[in-house]
């Protein structure tokens, strides 16, 4: 059951190899899956940049919560530490 604090988005279908790829992952670090896809989706910014995915958004309304806006990210970081 979903705690109720918590507010699901989205939920993909993930092809069997991502699955499968992001469960050894899970277990490699000792968390559940939906924080080892939380840690992957926290290294996006650092493989893509800003300048090449903010110009091709199609909701600029959430990006205070976009990894990709770099305050957005620095203030998400510091309230998870």
């Amino acid at each position: 059951m979903q705690p109720t604090n918590q507010k699901r988005y989205y939920t993909p279908q993930f092809s069997e190899k991502a699955a499968v790829t992001v469960r050894r992952l899970a277990w490699a670090l000792g968390v559940p899956m939906p924080k080892a896809v939380d840690q992957i989706i926290s290294l996006l910014p650092s493989l893509f940049s800003p300048s090449v995915v903010c110009p091709q958004c199609k909701d600029k309304t959430k990006c205070q919560y976009c990894g990709f806006n770099k305050a957005a990210a620095a203030a998400n970081a510091a309230l998870s530490v």
